[in-house]
């Protein structure tokens, strides 16, 4: 199939170019958020290939994925086609609901021509769906092999932006965690954080490459996700794939993901902090879960599964 979809969550995205098809990804001059083109940062295969606005509207594809509001009426000014009248299309809802949790209507709602795709269940089941077909195929990651060391006696978090999305991100409950245990952050928006937070000075580290990121996050004796209202972290899942055992804030979609053997996950950040402190004294505890945490992470986020999912559901809707 040949697929036309935007550069939008570099994670996700560079998990879903590792499948079969080719993927058309629009580039502007400027590579901005319309089209910021193939990723910087992260290997991805040759059939992502970059198409201007033009370039796409020649080529034509068989499938548009799109990610985001604007990307209906973009899709059908620079092609002239309509997204799911004239050219199949589905929509990735990669969010929660933004306003109120339980009534929020999706902007696909009144529509049936195109599916909204959530990636966890807890998604399609707040989101107000309308007639829209809804489907789930939930995040797949990339196997970055056995990481975990655990060398170092502090907690890692990985969150950006942590002043910005303050309580969405769960940033005062990180730093409430981090009075008692000690924690490293890493992330964009690291300078702001350091306003708010002097006591972390030295262990803020900006925008690490994710080739970087994994190998340093993995010497952390386990991961923190402190996220009240996101759909769920990737940086979650793959922490568990690097082999660590982690802590998160039993919010969203973070109590179906990690299961008992493989860390805590509490409404309590006490809980959560006293977890750490038993696993900052007991390594050999830490790495049995981290070992456990990876075994499930590979079985349920593993990239086959996840690849395989899109094949089915693309297919039927081309």
């Amino acid at each position: 199939m040949r697929i036309a979809i935007w550069h939008v969550h570099g994670s996700w995205m560079t998990a879903f170019v590792q499948g079969p098809d080719e993927y058309l990804v629009p580039v502007l001059p400027d590579r901005g958020p319309d089209g910021l083109g193939r990723a910087a940062t992260w290997d991805w295969p040759a059939g992502a290939r970059e198409v201007s606005p033009e370039r796409l509207r020649e080529e034509g594809c068989d499938v548009v994925v799109l990610q985001r509001p604007h990307e209906l009426e973009l899709f059908e000014r620079w092609t002239g086609l309509r997204p799911g009248v004239d050219v199949p299309a589905v929509y990735v809802e990669h969010n929660t609901p933004a306003e109120h949790p339980v009534a929020t209507r999706h902007h696909l709602a009144d529509r049936s021509d195109v599916p909204v795709v959530h990636v966890t269940s807890f998604n399609a089941a707040y989101w107000d769906n309308g007639v829209a077909p809804t489907r789930v195929v939930e995040h797949g990651v990339p196997d970055p092999g056995h990481r975990y060391t655990g060398e170092t006696e502090r907690l890692g978090v990985v969150v950006n932006e942590p002043v910005r999305r303050w309580r969405v991100a769960g940033t005062d409950l990180m730093l409430r965690v981090a009075e008692q245990v000690p924690v490293s952050v890493y992330g964009m928006g690291m300078d702001s954080l350091a306003e708010r937070a002097p006591r972390l000075a030295g262990h803020l580290h900006e925008d690490v490459r994710q080739d970087e990121l994994h190998p340093r996050l993995a010497r952390h004796r386990a991961y923190l996700h402190p996220y009240r209202w996101t759909s769920l972290g990737l940086s979650l899942i793959e922490a568990m794939t690097l082999g660590m055992p982690v802590l998160a804030l039993a919010a969203t979609a973070a109590p179906e993901a990690v299961p008992r053997e493989a860390g805590v996950v509490s409404a309590d950040p006490e809980v959560l902090a006293a977890t750490a402190r038993q696993w900052l004294a007991d390594p050999a505890e830490a790495r049995e879960r981290g070992d456990a945490a990876r075994r499930h992470a590979l079985e349920r986020f593993g990239l086959d599964r996840f690849l395989a999912d899109w094949q089915r559901l693309l297919k039927e809707v081309v």
